[in-house]
């Protein structure tokens, strides 16, 4: 009888990355599907049927999950709360559960529920687990160090996919591992620094696989670092270029690099010959000291902001990945960030908090210093928490990085960024969408909702700067003001927890306040009704906000209650020994 495999990927909190508030406007439920899963998929052998239920696009269901034999699930650290509650459900329908990918691989020592473990490439570690398995005698923990050569990997099965369309954009892989060596990074340790590239005819064939679903749009080449190999990239390139002219431009693409990008000419060249729009870089900060602190060598060849713009200028959009904590950060850093940004047109900037991740050699140094607090939450954009001592002090760091994106997704400010980036890209690029029915309808949303929002007037004055000076642009324009929409609701989102939690402090204040104006002497009752009434309206406050909150400002603010609920608590135990000292005597 063939076995039965659902393979579970966990909901992805609502993050300035996840585009939630854009999605609306193209009819997408999600970013992307879980290519991880969808090659694991493709590594299983004959003899299993597999069900996908990636749950950022539907529900996983107890009947999903008793229809199983196995349940595989893998996540990212920014994932981990889903999924626990998604192992929950497998335990709890009797199910044994395979786990892998980062999150797992990561921090196995901290997941006790699952049955087995599954770590690193799975090239390597899940023929063995199957072998064990299939023979009735599996082990718990299946990890090797060993890179595997990803010219064998399969095809994806992107047959699993239910709806192409749920997603903004599909994802392929074509190399792994980075020649650098970041601190902070943990692309390093999960997948090294050597460069291991996939044969070109086997990645042009998946693009093929994607072009035979039906899906047209926006593919995303998910490497950590695309140029790890300048000259595999520059023959895949022209393998792309070939395939697209072939097949009249069906895809627009785009992915991650370094900075060392904007020194060769001939790759960008033929990254905007092959229909690629855009590049996300990992930036991280302005300032010189820092970036040789963290062995962020690349960064320092020349000014990051000439880079930035000789990238553009070729055609190709900037997106900056930014962090805010380090040790050597300057006084002014925050104020430097935001003028980078501002000035450099990177309208897509990712700013984070600095978090130590898991096996990294930022990890290792900040525990031999003693200063490790816990774990990372993975979501350096929402958790304003630090898992280390910084060496500032913690709440300064916390205003000044909303201080950062309280200013660079302003409405006016972001606008200005955009335009900027506008005016420097060309006013023709091969990988831009052709304005169809799907295009004139997303233009229809925005203009119906962008042109009645509280910005209406710095997107209205940012249409007609681009209709006026580069109207061939102006479809861009769109989709960058959709995606501002986004940003302007995460931000205001963020300061408004903020806001709130800070507000709970002033009632905290309030109520000692009163305590301490008020001679209770023994009438504890009396005590026990005021923390009562002030407890009961801490909590109706909290809801009002929590009703408004996406889901991932949750957390912060059940921890603010659960503080409360401390504190009134310790207050009521206090008044109680005082009137029982007080009877006794």
């Amino acid at each position: 009888m063939r076995k039965k495999i659902l393979m579970v990927y966990p909901e992805i909190p609502t993050t300035f990355w996840s585009f939630k508030y854009a999605l609306p406007f193209i009819k997408c439920k999600s970013s992307m599907p879980p290519l991880g899963l969808l090659t694991v998929a493709a590594l299983l052998p004959e003899g299993y049927d597999v069900k996908l239920i990636d749950m950022n696009v539907k529900k996983l269901t107890k009947e999903d999950i008793d229809d199983s034999d196995l349940v595989f699930i893998s996540a990212m650290i920014i994932q981990k709360d889903s999924f626990v509650k998604a192992v929950k459900m497998c335990k709890d329908s009797g199910k044994p559960v395979v786990a892998g990918g980062p999150y797992p691989t990561s921090s196995m020592d901290e997941i006790k529920d699952v049955d087995y473990l599954v770590l690193n490439e799975a090239e390597i570690t899940l023929p063995e687990f199957i072998k064990d398995y299939e023979s009735g005698n599996p082990d718990r923990i299946y990890t090797s160090e060993i890179k595997p050569d990803i010219t064998k990997t399969p095809l994806p099965r992107y047959d699993l996919v239910e709806n192409v369309n749920d997603y903004t954009y599909l994802a392929l892989q074509f190399s792994r591992g980075c020649p650098f060596n970041c601190e902070f990074c943990d692309i390093i340790e999960m997948f090294g620094r050597k460069h291991r590239s996939k044969n070109i005819d086997q990645f042009i064939n998946e693009i093929q696989c994607v072009y035979d679903t039906g899906y047209r749009g926006s593919l995303f080449i998910v490497d950590d670092n695309f140029i790890g190999n300048k000259n595999s990239v520059k023959k895949l390139l022209r393998g792309i270029k070939e395939w697209q002219e072939q097949h009249n431009f069906p895809f627009s693409l785009f992915t991650e690099a370094s900075i060392n990008l904007a020194h060769d000419d001939e790759i960008m060249d033929l990254m905007v010959q092959s229909g690629f729009s855009c590049v996300f870089i990992g930036i991280e900060t302005p300032d010189t000291e820092t970036l040789s602190a963290t062995h962020k060598s690349q960064n320092l060849r020349e000014d990051i902001h000439v880079s930035v713009g000789r990238i553009q200028s070729h055609g190709l959009e900037v997106m900056g990945g930014f962090i805010v904590g380090f040790d050597t950060d300057p006084e002014d850093i925050f104020q430097k960030q935001i003028d980078f940004i501002t000035q450099a047109g990177i309208s897509t900037a990712m700013i984070g908090m600095l978090q130590a991740l898991p096996k990294t050699q930022l990890y290792r140094r900040l525990k031999e210093e003693g200063r490790l607090t816990g774990m990372a939450s993975g979501n350096n954009t929402h958790d304003l928490q630090l898992n280390f001592l910084p060496k500032r002090p913690a709440d300064e760091l916390f205003a000044g990085y909303k201080r950062i994106i309280s200013e660079i997704y302003k409405p006016v400010t972001y606008f200005n960024t955009t335009y900027t980036l506008l005016k420097r890209l060309p006013s023709k690029r091969v990988g831009d969408r052709k304005v169809g029915k799907n295009e004139i309808k997303i233009l229809a949303k925005s203009l119906v909702r962008q042109t009645f929002s509280k910005y209406s007037f710095f997107y209205v004055k940012f249409l007609l700067r681009v209709l006026i000076r580069k109207p061939v642009l102006f479809p861009l324009a769109i989709n960058y003001a959709i995606r501002g929409h986004h940003f302007f609701r995460m931000t205001d989102e963020i300061i408004k927890a903020e806001e709130f939690s800070a507000l709970l402090d002033i009632y905290i204040e309030r109520l000692n306040n009163k305590l301490k104006q008020i001679n209770f002497d023994n009438n504890f009752e009396k005590v026990y009704s005021i923390i009562e009434e002030y407890r009961i309206f801490f909590k109706r406050q909290a809801l009002k906000k929590y009703r408004q909150m996406n889901y991932n400002l949750h957390n912060l603010l059940e921890e603010k209650l659960e503080l409360i609920d401390h504190y009134c608590d310790s207050i009521i135990f206090k008044y109680k020994e005082k009137v029982n000292l007080l009877n006794t005597e």
